[in-house]
């Protein structure tokens, strides 16, 4: 975890790709100076001062004085200065205990940009898979003493070829939905949720057992196996606008929720074909309330209003989830996402 906040805040700060010209705003009631606290994220401290926070990059001056400035901490001073008449905002380093714990315990507490736990499971037990890849992963078929469930310390038998390599460890998942663009009716991926994995011990013809290491739930017939791999969440993004102008819509709310708000994770119907990115952030505007012209009796649509944020974290080939940043109203299945600028 330590190498996770180290990595996400230093590319954070220092990497975001090519140079734009995006016109800095600061917020209307920016700080002259703001004390870290923790539980902090840099988009949230970024927010105090800027209009878009995740601009923050374009006025951050990096200070050689102190000791690797891109990690900040909880206690340390973030401050606005004035530089031929543009912002700039720079690093006073606060107070903080010494122990002899403080090459382990400080690297951890360092504020990472966004809040990882909302997005970790995303990350690492979803997954948006294109039909041909569904329809040829193996299938489970049952457990043992003729078991429909099985749970961690299970053995379970499934059906179908897996890849030829030297890979052991499987993940167990579940068809949940089909993503539909609802514009031209293409269907864009088969989300799958992650059930449990194990180890591949023993395979005949096409028959494959697998000794069940984790469950989250109970592994049942049909549910899919697929190579996975047990690996760090993914902590390193590089916010930015994409390379051109891109608008989608909102699929769906990944947590369940009738409406969607901040820290919600949404699925948009944007992807790699596209050219995302992990980091590319997104305005949402809601679709415009229809009402009746009270002089005419027409029903008219009202213009879409902006309503929100979203950075994209995790990116399939035609679908993408996204973590909504800011939520200024309410957010809904449908709306529109336009590329920031």
């Amino acid at each position: 975890m330590r190498k996770l906040l180290i990595g996400f805040a230093v590319l954070l700060l220092v990497g975001w790709g090519p140079a734009r010209a995006d016109v800095i705003n600061l917020a209307d009631d920016y700080p002259d100076q703001y004390v870290v606290v923790k539980g902090d994220t840099l988009w949230d401290i970024s927010a105090r001062f800027l209009e878009s926070p995740w601009l923050w990059p374009k006025v951050w001056t990096v200070n050689p004085q102190i000791d690797n400035p891109h990690l900040i901490y909880p206690g340390d001073i973030v401050y606005l200065v004035f530089v031929n008449g543009k912002p700039e905002l720079r690093l006073k380093r606060g107070d903080r205990k010494l122990s002899p714990e403080i090459r382990t315990s400080s690297l951890e507490q360092a504020i990472p940009a966004i809040p990882l736990q909302d997005i970790k499971s995303f990350l690492s037990d979803n997954l948006v898979l294109s039909e041909n890849l569904l329809d040829k992963a193996p299938y489970v078929i049952g457990g043992v003493n003729e078991s429909i469930i099985a749970g961690a310390g299970d053995r379970v038998y499934a059906r179908g070829d897996l890849p030829d390599d030297e890979q052991n460890y499987f993940g167990v998942y579940r068809p949940a939905r089909t993503y539909t663009d609802p514009d031209t009716g293409e269907v864009l991926g088969y989300e799958s949720q992650s059930i449990g994995g194990g180890y591949l011990v023993n395979t005949k013809d096409d028959i494959l057992t697998l000794e069940l290491k984790r469950t989250s739930e109970e592994v049942r017939v049909l549910d899919r196996v697929l190579p996975t791999q047990e690996q760090v969440v993914q902590s390193v993004f590089y916010p930015s606008a994409p390379a051109t102008e891109l608008s989608g819509k909102i699929l769906s709310v990944l947590r369940g929720v009738a409406k969607i708000g901040q820290f919600d994770v949404v699925a948009i119907n944007l992807g790699q074909r596209e050219g995302l990115e992990p980091g590319h952030v997104f305005h949402v505007y809601k679709q415009g309330e229809i009402i009746k012209d009270p002089v005419t009796g027409e029903m008219l649509t009202l213009p879409k209003e902006r309503g929100g944020v979203v950075m994209v974290f995790n990116v399939f080939e035609k679908v993408s989830y996204a973590l909504v940043m800011e939520a200024q109203n309410t957010l809904s299945v449908l709306d529109e996402v336009r590329s920031a600028r």
